[in-house]
């Protein structure tokens, strides 16, 4: 009897173990292809704006949490000029190689999400060059005829929030804010 008790016992751990497996897996979405832009554009002046394709976004659709990496030679500018200088002399980029975002989509229910876009929004800090920003701000998310999450947003900075230091030489070129799109589709892992 001992032994059919022990053998039950390392069963039901193992089940449980398996059936916890499956349901943390249950609750990851991910992203490894996403999509960042930013234009930081003075009207009069050459456009001054790069896009990033191969972001990693992370969702737990359990808590809600959200994160994405950047790396940050990964943007590309029209201007090779101009991808050279944003690397070397404003992010420093063998310096702080990447961009981080953690945060907590609020009020956010994936039972609740359709194929119809609804605005969630995110709480978070931005991570870059050492320095980190909160943002709050308002995402369009909605479920993809494939099952996908997703998202789209934007939200401002300003280079002074990440101690980056624009020359006087080219000041009125660049804007004061910064947008920053982001566009992502997550699916199930």
């Amino acid at each position: 009897m001992k032994k059919v008790n022990s053998t039950l016992f390392v069963l039901l751990i193992l089940l449980s173990f398996n059936v916890g497996h499956t349901v943390l897996a249950q609750g990851k979405y991910i992203d490894k292809t996403g999509k960042i832009a930013f234009e930081a554009s003075e009207e009069l002046f050459e456009p001054v704006k790069a896009k990033n394709e191969s972001v990693t976004v992370i969702l737990n659709t359990e808590t809600a949490e959200i994160a994405s990496l950047a790396l940050m030679k990964s943007f590309r500018f029209k201007n090779s000029l101009m991808e050279e200088h944003f690397n070397e002399n404003y992010i420093e980029s063998e310096t702080y190689p990447k961009a981080t975002f953690k945060g907590k989509l609020l009020d956010f229910d994936l039972s609740e999400l359709t194929t119809e876009e609804q605005d969630i929004e995110v709480d978070g800090k931005i991570e870059l060059r050492g320095k980190e920003k909160q943002i709050n701000t308002t995402l369009k998310m909605k479920i993809s005829d494939d099952d996908a999450i997703v998202i789209k947003g934007a939200f401002f900075v300003k280079p002074e929030d990440f101690d980056i230091e624009i020359p006087s030489v080219v000041r009125n070129k660049i804007a004061k804010e910064i947008i920053v799109s982001l566009d992502f589709k997550l699916t199930k892992r």
